[in-house]
């Protein structure tokens, strides 16, 4: 993208001067103001687009592209047998988890009937230690039936601990189990809750994707949707003007929509990375005072203004042929000659040379 410093005119003559008269006009030294030309697009704020959160068939579409929207409001309505069904699932799962944790359930009655198993068995081998040391103290028994008792006695208490040790583990897993499967039941409740689509701002749909009886899954676009009231717009400054721009500068915009209208902005934000596709910075400009109407993506010009010149010639730029060339009028005779074009606006060009007050540019015969 090529694009040059622009100049813009502030005064009822230099409008008139853009048009074209059979007659001809002269270049004209006028006060104008320098810019720097840019070209972009105007956009919501708070812009985003729709997206579906659950699986199913779009049931009903309650908006159309242009309809105003308020926060909260029903979009889209989907139908899901799926999300349904995983709700049940989740809390078929979760009875069963809770059943599992009570104290009468086969897995804990089970572990809870080996503690008491292994606690009898450790009474047991207890007192029967006990008995063979009084014999081995009374040498009314062997060394090795002693360690034997000894040995049991030992056993039976670490297969306790052991025991007691599963039980409680049991118990916790079984716990954490309750609130995992709890846990999914809510998960699929919102997800049966966001087959209800709504709007999450103030503003206008400006185009809608699926309709009705479309399958969705969840991260499918379905509209798009933004500020009605708040725009802005998006600019792209060529790199070589880009240094001049600064934020709070005022911007004046044109768009082909609107052939008889200027609006003005200002330059609210700049941003440093340069797109290589067409060697430019984008920059944003919120609008002052007017706004165009809510149409996405409109297409606009600006001059962003830089300073102020108090006296330069122009001609009207609709007079200009080609690049850099003009109809004149001598000696009754009309030729097309060039001249040293500087700077142009929406509407006139500077002349830096080839072109004097006395000279009387005309209509092109081309």
């Amino acid at each position: 993208m090529k694009t040059t410093p622009y100049l813009y005119l502030f005064t009822l003559l230099t409008m008139a001067a853009c048009k074209k008269t059979p007659e001809g006009i002269s270049p004209a030294y006028r006060e104008l103001t320098e810019a720097v030309y840019a070209s972009g697009n105007v956009y919501p704020r708070q812009e985003y687009t729709v997206t579906a959160e659950a699986t199913g068939l779009i049931q009903q579409r309650l908006v159309n592209e242009g309809d105003s929207v308020r926060p909260r409001q029903l979009l889209f309505v989907l139908e899901s047998t799926t999300e349904s069904a995983r709700q049940q699932a989740a809390a078929a799962v979760l009875r069963q988890s809770q059943a599992n944790l009570n104290a009468n359930s086969p897995v804990l009655a089970e572990l809870d009937a080996q503690v008491r198993n292994a606690r009898t068995r450790l009474s047991n081998d207890s007192l029967n230690y006990a008995r063979f040391r009084e014999l081995y103290a009374q040498n009314a028994t062997s060394r090795a039936e002693l360690e034997r008792a000894e040995l049991a006695y030992t056993l039976a208490r670490n297969t306790l601990r052991a025991q007691q040790n599963t039980l409680q583990r049991s118990r916790n897993q079984l716990r954490v189990e309750v609130a995992n499967n709890r846990s999914q039941l809510v998960t699929s409740e919102v997800a049966g809750q966001n087959t209800r689509v709504r709007s999450f701002v103030d503003g206008k749909v400006y185009e809608v994707y699926k309709d009705p009886g479309e399958l969705v899954r969840p991260g499918d676009a379905l509209a798009l949707v933004g500020s009605g009231r708040r725009l802005y717009a998006q600019l792209a400054v060529d790199e070589s003007d880009f240094g001049r721009v600064r934020v709070g500068q005022s911007v004046t915009l044109k768009a082909d929509a609107y052939p008889d209208k200027t609006f003005n902005a200002r330059i609210t934000k700049t941003y440093p990375k340069l797109n290589r596709t067409d060697q430019s910075f984008r920059v944003d400009a919120e609008f002052v005072g007017n706004n165009p109407d809510a149409y996405y993506g409109l297409t606009v010009e600006a001059n962003i203004i830089i300073r102020q010149r108090p006296r330069v010639l122009t001609i009207p730029k609709a007079y200009v042929v080609g690049m850099d060339s003009v109809w004149v009028e001598q000696n009754g005779q009309k030729q097309k000659i060039r001249f040293q074009k500087g700077t142009e606006n929406f509407d006139l060009v500077e002349v830096r040379g080839g072109l004097t007050e006395q000279t009387k540019v005309v209509v092109s015969d081309e």
